[in-house]
């Protein structure tokens, strides 16, 4: 452990708090669903970060399963607004 894990953290919790905020004047759902995606993403690096500085190896779990949600979701995404724009065949 190097230390630099804690600030490191605490930036991207800064970055989580600034994205939150240009959320809610977004202007399409597709803007939203990017930040959703920043969210998850951020998010695990938090959790790992946290989890490698503090030795929490639980937390390297919960980072993987809100990457899979974060997956899921920009994918259900896309499909819907790929069928809802006559792209796809179902």
């Amino acid at each position: 452990m190097t230390g630099v894990e804690l600030p490191l953290a605490g930036f991207l919790l800064l970055n989580l708090a600034i994205t939150l905020l240009v959320a809610t004047r977004g202007p399409t759902a597709a803007d939203r669903m990017l930040i959703a995606l920043l969210f998850g993403t951020t998010g695990v690096a938090i959790l790992v970060l946290l989890a490698y500085a503090g030795g929490a190896t639980e937390l390297v779990d919960v980072a993987l399963v809100l990457a899979l949600l974060a997956a899921f979701a920009g994918i259900t995404f896309a499909r819907r607004t790929w069928t809802a724009t006559g792209g796809g065949d179902g």
